[in-house]
């Protein structure tokens, strides 16, 4: 029943902090007003939270990556392809490698897989201060597809590390050689599972809509399950399944491009989306700050 009544008061918080977001005089961004009352709440509510990062990021990361691969522009994508990826994956990996062993000359007993850990954490650009400059500066259209793609890959690419990292960490094995064959096997392993399963099921649905007539019901329920099976599958053959979320989306965007869907079934399409985008956003925003009692009990134990 705990359970129940933290998801309500998560999914009330989101619908608060958007009209409390939109009443300021200040511009606030929405996240801040959803941490503030999630603290709020979790400082007003006994409540023993705990948060597992399996399930936290089976639940939300798979279909926000989803979204963001099915609704970049495809075509700019792949034309600045070569620039994006650079962006994307060179500066992350670069103060991932940097950092780690930064860290680790400073605090020699930190672990290197800890201190690579540490510094994956920090090493992806934050797309939402991106955005908030192009609504306040005018970007060329071209430049901003780049950062689209980049913020999308740039997520990728730094959970990707730090998994990879912690998987070093607790394993207490670490070696170079082994750490980039690995990194690829589960980069590479993992778009291959996203983008083949898309195109599978893809096809299938073209196959039936051809022959039956499109249900708008069960095409929003399949695209609903396909981040979630691809994360899966993936995370099953030790590939990375955030990276299988995003192919996954860059594929179904490139699969639907060939047939022309129903316009109500995608506007009912989108609409379920953007309500699972607005709601997995709020909850990653204002869950942890729940956390706040637990930690304050854990501090006053310690002190006593």
């Amino acid at each position: 029943m705990e359970a129940i009544t933290i998801a309500l008061a998560l999914l009330v918080t989101v619908v608060v902090s958007g009209v409390i977001s939109r009443l300021m005089p200040l511009p606030v961004r929405r996240p801040l007003v959803q941490i503030t009352l999630g603290a709020l709440i979790g400082l007003a509510a006994n409540w023993r939270v705990t948060l597992d990062p399996e399930i936290f990021f089976l639940l939300f990361l798979p279909p926000l990556l989803f979204l963001d691969g099915w609704r970049i522009p495809r075509e700019e994508l792949f034309k600045d392809g070569a620039t994006i990826l650079e962006l994307a994956l060179g500066p992350v990996v670069f103060t991932v490698v940097g950092m780690g062993l930064f860290i680790h000359w400073m605090v020699p007993a930190m672990p290197l897989a800890v201190a690579f850990a540490l510094a994956a954490v920090v090493s992806p650009t934050d797309p939402i201060a991106g955005s908030a400059i192009a609504q306040r500066v005018p970007i060329p259209k071209r430049m901003m597809h780049i950062l689209e793609g980049v913020s999308l890959l740039n997520d990728a690419s730094g959970l990707v590390c730090l998994q990879f990292a912690i998987a070093s960490a607790l394993t207490g094995a670490f070696s170079i050689h082994d750490a980039v064959l690995n990194f690829l096997y589960v980069s590479f392993g993992g778009i291959a599972v996203g983008a083949g399963l898309a195109w599978i099921v893809g096809q299938i649905m073209n196959w039936i809509s051809r022959r039956l007539g499109e249900d708008s019901g069960s095409q929003i329920l399949i695209s609903l399950l396909i981040p979630f099976s691809a994360y899966l599958v993936a995370e099953h053959i030790h590939g990375s399944g955030i990276l299988a979320a995003v192919a996954a989306g860059l594929t179904m965007g490139f699969v639907e491009s060939d047939r022309q869907a129903l316009a109500i079934a995608r506007i009912r399409r989108n609409t379920v989306w953007d309500v699972i985008q607005f709601t997995a956003n709020g909850i990653i925003s204002g869950s942890p700050s729940l956390l706040v009692q637990p930690v304050k009990q854990t501090m006053n134990l310690r002190d006593s």
